[in-house]
């Protein structure tokens, strides 16, 4: 059932083909009924008429167009199309001098014959009005569910490739806070276990807190603290942070582990080379509804800076493509001795 409710089926349940019928039926001896006064007469009529109308249709529907139409056999469809209005006329001729009236053709309320010219144009006539009128309403439906079946799927995707990269990038920042630890246990540094206890706090995050596309911004930037504390613990006063928060966090949500990349890849080329890192952050709400954040860090300029390098950049990259689209502002730049990133998305 619920699968039913994630991806509609293209294919119209035959209950709703009945309702359709059974309210067009109605609808038409109604209308008949009340032009002749005569509700019997319209609804024998109607049911002659309907039953042919039916299996035209259908016909039509289910066989003459995949068929002819879309194999592009467009000649061959008109031929058959004019032997069924000929034979629609003949039967529904037939039947209804058979089994409603002997009079031909009573709506002209002039006396009519079997080939008089009116009644043949106006039961030719009616059959393409209904097989149109039913065909387009079948292929509309069909079109719109097919539509929703398509974007639901597509959905599907961009939920799956953003899991992906979310996964990929889990054990990115673990292989290096492990590499960080196994320094700090080289050097047998008294920092080691409360490394150990930072790192187990951050996986209490990443594999349990996270499940969603999004997450709030104060658990994030707590997140990330965490990770400067583990930097810290590690470089001892060689890390200078400075973080600035401008407006209500509280409502804001982020892509999980987003930031993170940036922040990482501040201490990767801001450590090298250099007697200190300084880093500053700053995130700022904006009343357009947007999130702005600037990262700003030193860096040794004397030393290829390889920003695109490793799996954090491009991740985030195509995280943010997948979720705004166009709809966020993603820049870098490199001033003297200073790289800035500047990142702007929208939190509604």
């Amino acid at each position: 059932m619920s699968s039913d409710k994630k991806f509609p089926s293209t294919t119209i349940p035959i209950r709703y083909h009945v309702m359709f019928w059974l309210v067009y039926f109605t609808l038409n001896v109604l209308r008949w009924g009340s032009y002749f006064d005569d509700y019997l007469y319209s609804f024998k009529s109607n049911v002659v008429e309907f039953t042919i109308h039916i299996i035209i249709v259908y016909g039509n529907i289910f066989y003459l167009i995949p068929k002819f139409i879309l194999r592009k056999k467009y000649k061959t469809y008109l031929s058959i199309m004019v032997l069924i209005l000929i034979l629609v006329y003949i039967v529904r001729t037939g039947l209804n001098y058979t089994l409603v009236t002997e009079e031909i053709f009573p709506e002209s309320n002039l006396p009519s014959s079997f080939f008089d010219i009116n009644y043949i144009v106006d039961v030719i006539i009616g059959e393409l009005y209904v097989i149109s009128f039913v065909t387009a309403i079948k292929f509309v439906v069909e079109w719109f569910l097919e539509k929703k079946k398509n974007e639901n799927l597509a959905k599907l995707q961009l939920s799956t490739e953003l899991k992906y990269l979310r996964t990929q990038i889990q054990p990115h920042f673990f292989f290096n806070t492990l590499n960080n630890l196994y320094a700090l246990t080289l050097q047998k540094s008294d920092n080691a276990p409360k490394l150990v206890i930072k790192l187990s706090e951050l996986m209490q995050y990443v594999l349990y807190d996270i499940d969603g596309s999004k997450t709030n911004l104060l658990n994030e930037i707590s997140h990330i603290n965490n990770y400067i504390d583990i930097e810290r613990l590690r470089f001892d006063d060689r890390v200078e942070v400075e973080m600035d928060i401008t407006g209500n966090l509280e409502d804001v949500y982020v892509p999980p582990l987003l930031l993170l990349s940036f922040v990482e890849n501040c201490f990767k080329h801001g450590m090298k080379g250099c007697d200190k890192l300084k880093l500053k952050m700053s995130f700022e709400v904006l009343n357009t509804g947007y999130l702005e954040v600037t990262l700003i860090n030193n860096f040794n300029p004397n030393l290829p800076y390889e920003e695109n390098r490793g799996i954090g950049n491009e991740n985030a990259k195509r995280r943010l493509y997948l979720m705004f689209s166009k709809n966020f502002v993603l820049d870098s730049k490199i001033e003297g001795d200073i790289y800035k990133l500047y990142l702007k998305i929208p939190i509604s």
